[in-house]
């Protein structure tokens, strides 16, 4: 028995899907397109989802839960490691700010002594 004839043509079936692919949404396709203002200024020429009016890159995809529930459960899901709670953002913007003001008053107290003579002029700590 042949083998050949029960395989089909690869190069038969590559041009149809290369056809296929180059016409699915081409300049006669029927459905309702995106049609969102691009970067370069012309109407986005991609499907639109279903119910939604725009594609996935213009807003077409689900934006996240509104719900507090929704929020409470996406915040849950999203914590790995608790180091980026509000409460340590907190203790560091603290921190930040005590640091700050220890750096201004070493500051100051650098240019008296430099003033004083007791650094050189282009002292830098």
């Amino acid at each position: 028995m042949d083998d050949s004839d029960d395989k089909p043509d690869l190069a038969i079936n590559h041009h149809i899907i290369s056809i296929a692919h180059r016409t699915r949404f081409g300049v006669n396709w029927p459905g309702k397109r995106c049609l969102a203002k691009t970067r370069r200024g012309t109407p986005c020429q991609k499907p639109a989802i279903t119910g939604k009016g725009r594609c996935q890159l213009h807003g077409g995809r689900s934006t996240g839960p509104k719900t507090a529930e929704g929020l409470k459960r996406l915040a849950e899901l999203n914590t790995v490691h608790g180091q980026r709670t509000k409460e340590r953002r907190a203790e560091a913007k603290a921190l930040a700010q005590a640091n700050r003001e220890i750096w201004a008053q070493l500051k100051e107290r650098i240019a008296l002594m430099i003033a004083d003579g007791y650094l050189p002029r282009g002292y830098r700590p």
